[in-house]
């Protein structure tokens, strides 16, 4: 009877020696993805009803030693919700402290530089990981739902890249993009040279949606303010084509005829004075600062010369001069 208890006995630490070792082989080998893979953890999700999970899905080959290696280590309750990314050679005492960390999977969405609102739009359209709250909206009920009713929505976001996690909501997107575009704005108007022909911040915004519209080049974009403002400073029309194009909307196709520069739309500044009446295009901080610091020359006109850049003159029959060499370029 001795012998047989002793046996008992050797045999219940053999067996629970071997449980440990097993243990702890699984939870220090990798899971059996072979390349990255995403497991998403919902809220409220209990600590078994993951470990199933990641069995099921093929990661986990024994969902109960991560469970209890939860519960030994007090993790269980400190598991955060949300869609991870989990490597090649991630072993599940990794997985866990991912799980406990918080560490997320990380989407971006990229508002470029003189894109319209619509085409802020679009973008967010094209991420699945975002929760979409606004589709169908008008832009006027999009503002709204910002806290700012009444404005246009063009040219009221900072375009920037914006990290969020899967579930965020296009329109917390939205909030962070206007918010950051005011503080931007208010910032900068702060320093802004003397003299600007410029009454708020919001003149501001909207000369800097031309200039971002007019030049792609950085070393342009003072030279360019420089030109409107002091055109603006003068009571001359600004003349510049994306205000035109802007105002023709979808009737726009391509090219701006002799009709077009005559068309009465509050955008066409060949006909009406002063600044357009909301910015067209999403400016970009060097747009912002090339408004409020304009080049302090003397050229009041610029052409295009065909390679990207432009050819600025002070005088009218500078700029004729230029327009024809540009001309007959553009005809050889």
């Amino acid at each position: 009877m001795k012998r047989l208890s002793t046996g008992i006995a050797v045999a219940s630490i053999v067996l629970m020696f071997s449980l440990w070792m097993d243990y702890r082989l699984h939870m220090d080998s990798p899971l059996n993805n072979h390349e990255t893979a995403y497991f998403e953890i919902d809220k409220g999700q209990g600590l078994k009803a993951i470990a199933n999970g990641l069995h099921t899905k093929g990661l986990l080959d024994r969902p109960l030693w991560f469970c209890l290696m939860a519960w030994t280590e007090n993790s269980a309750k400190r598991i955060k919700y949300g869609e991870y990314e989990i490597p090649v050679q991630t072993t599940p005492r990794q997985l866990l402290n991912l799980f406990v960390l918080g560490k997320v999977r990380r989407y971006s969405v990229t508002f470029v530089e003189g894109w319209t609102f619509n085409q802020m739009l679009e973008a967010m359209n094209r991420q699945p990981a975002l929760a979409h709250l606004i589709a169908g909206k008008s832009s006027n009920e999009i503002m709204g739902m910002i806290d700012a009713l009444g404005e246009q929505a063009d040219g009221r976001f900072f375009p920037d890249t914006y990290i969020y996690t899967k579930g965020t909501t296009d329109l917390e997107l939205l909030k962070q993009a206007y918010r950051k575009m005011q503080a931007v704005l208010a910032e900068e108007w702060q320093g802004r040279a003397e003299g600007l022909p410029l009454h708020n911040p919001y003149e501001a915004l909207i000369l800097a949606s031309i200039v971002e519209k007019e030049t792609a080049l950085a070393e342009e974009r003072n030279k360019v303010a420089g030109v409107f403002s002091r055109r603006l400073a003068k009571g001359m029309l600004l003349q510049t084509d994306p205000t035109v194009i802007y105002g023709m909307g979808n009737a726009y196709t391509g090219n701006i005829g002799k009709g077009d520069l005559l068309r009465d739309t509050p955008y066409n500044t060949y006909i009406h004075n002063g600044l357009p009446p909301t910015p067209i295009s999403m400016p970009g901080i060097d747009s912002i600062r090339a408004a409020l610091h304009p080049d302090q020359g003397s050229s009041l006109y610029f052409v295009a010369h065909g390679d990207g850049g432009h050819v600025f003159s002070s005088t009218l029959a500078e700029h004729n001069k230029a327009v024809a060499q540009f001309q007959k370029k553009h005809h050889e």
